[in-house]
């Protein structure tokens, strides 16, 4: 478990508010074995005259007391703190949080006030660090505090609740319990052969590990919607030139992201936008009209909607059904024959010439292709687009209820590198190998699930996750 270094200790501060304009109010945190005493000193209740030194800490824990901070006998703001002593706090040190007005210059002023009698400033993340360093919450839980701080909708944030609650970890505790156990027994074993009997025992294990291995396939496997609940659908539109492809990215951004004229080949390049559909976050790529271009400048274009197209989680091939398919819709077809397509049959105001049989007969038969008419001059199908996608990827993939979804990079390949020290066990087991050789890797199962929860994890890696939070948390 790492501890605190030198630089580490005492009392720490910042401001937990947004700094970046006024506010209504901000908030100064302290914490630490100092922050009564400093609190103290600067504080003055409008029960007292003078600072008394000792009016907080007398006071009761998880009060908030009204006042005045001052800065060597000069007024600095009209606050309400809150004190809160150790342990019930997020720190499991004394806390104190000073709620001031919002204005930028003040907020600063009491924060340097906090710094001049003895508090000094708090590194990214430090307080949540503290958390984690005085056994409030695990790693895994620390983490979460981040994403939940950072998530853009309602599924990401219901997935980081889960996490903060403790859901992974309650899952890995009695998985990590079990290995450390099945180890136990086997040195025992080996030690006392006389009194410890290992017959039948590799059976017995092997029906556990598989479990095991059941379970954590299963949060491997969330992974994949866990990112797109993180990171967002990377959904690029595709299509010939003036098939409606920058009229799409407007009507589903809802402003004048991209320019639309007639004259085919107006956009050169990718125009990306990340907008919201309900709980899905779209990071929307417009690509520039495949065609065999002949000017350079829209042949690289060209170029680049085809790599985007390889990478997409999803496409929009925007077809313009008032004009005959040719060999550059074949070109996209061949492209897109394995991937999660939606087919947009565009300027279905006009009279159509493309049929949906015509697309369905061309792309590949097991591909779920779903079809959707629109209009982009009328304002046509934009609503059932949008209900497909949150049909195709919400309803369908991404609900998170009770249900653990990983959106974890770290976590995931930690859950990847223990399936793995288990599947060599399994092998040790089925080559009929003896007891002894399980105990390594059974070991590095269970040094790999630590990793997540903090039980086994280096000081530099644990400092690179706090370094990803903002000052005051």
């Amino acid at each position: 478990m790492l501890q605190y270094s030198e630089l580490e200790a005492g009392t720490i501060a910042a401001i937990s508010t947004g700094n970046v304009t006024n506010a209504g109010i901000s908030i100064v945190r302290m914490s630490g074995p100092e922050a009564i005493a400093i609190a103290d000193r600067i504080f003055v209740s409008v029960h007292e005259k003078t600072p008394s030194g000792e009016y907080l800490a007398n006071a009761n824990s998880h009060t908030i007391h009204y006042g005045h901070i001052y800065s060597h006998g000069t007024l600095v703001d009209e606050v309400l703190l809150m004190l809160m002593k150790a342990p019930n706090t997020y720190t499991r040190e004394d806390v104190v949080e000073i709620n001031c007005h919002g204005g930028m210059l003040v907020t600063r002023a009491i924060l340097e006030t906090c710094y001049e009698y003895g508090a000094r400033p708090a590194e990214a993340g430090e307080f949540t660090k503290r958390a984690f360093l005085n056994g409030r919450m695990d790693l895994s839980q620390a983490e979460a505090v981040i994403d939940l701080i950072e998530a853009k909708n309602q599924i990401f944030m219901k997935a980081s609740l889960n996490q903060l609650e403790g859901k992974l970890s309650s899952q890995i505790a009695p998985i990590r319990e079990s290995l450390l156990n099945d180890c136990a027994h086997i040195e025992a074993a080996l030690d006392d052969p006389e009194h410890i009997d290992l017959e039948g025992f590799s059976t017995d294990l092997k029906n556990r590990l598989y479990a095991i291995l059941e379970n954590l396939q299963r949060y491997i496997d969330s992974f994949s919607s866990g990112k797109i609940v993180r990171e967002g659908i990377r959904t690029v539109i595709l299509g010939k030139p003036n098939a409606g492809k920058s009229s799409l990215l407007n009507a589903l951004s809802r402003c004048d992201r991209a320019i639309v004229t007639d004259i085919p080949g107006t956009t050169r390049d990718t125009i990306e936008e990340q907008i919201r559909l309900k709980d899905m976050l779209l990071n929307l790529v417009d690509t520039a009209g495949i065609r065999d271009a002949s000017d350079q400048v829209e042949s690289i274009g060209v170029d680049k909607s085809l790599k985007c197209a390889e990478d997409a989680d999803l496409i929009l091939y925007v077809v313009d059904c008032s004009t005959p398919l040719d060999a550059n819709d074949s070109k996209i077809m061949d492209l897109i024959r394995d991937k999660n397509v939606i087919v947009i049959l565009n300027k279905s105001d006009l009279d159509e010439v493309v049929t949906e049989e015509d697309l369905f007969s061309r792309l590949s038969p097991t591909n779920q292709v779903r079809m959707i008419h629109t209009s982009m001059v009328k304002e046509e199908g934009l609503e059932l687009l949008e209900e497909t996608l949150y049909d195709l990827y919400v309803k369908g993939r991404l609900v998170v209820s009770d249900d653990l979804v990983l959106v974890n990079d770290r976590q995931k390949n930690a859950l990847v590198s223990c399936v793995h020290s288990i599947e060599q066990v399994l092998q040790s087991i089925e080559l009929g190998l003896s007891e002894d050789f399980y105990t390594i890797d059974l070991m590095n199962a269970y040094a790999f699930l630590g990793r997540i929860t903090g039980d086994e994890v280096e000081d530099d890696l644990a400092n690179q996750i706090f370094e990803k939070f903002c000052m005051g948390k």
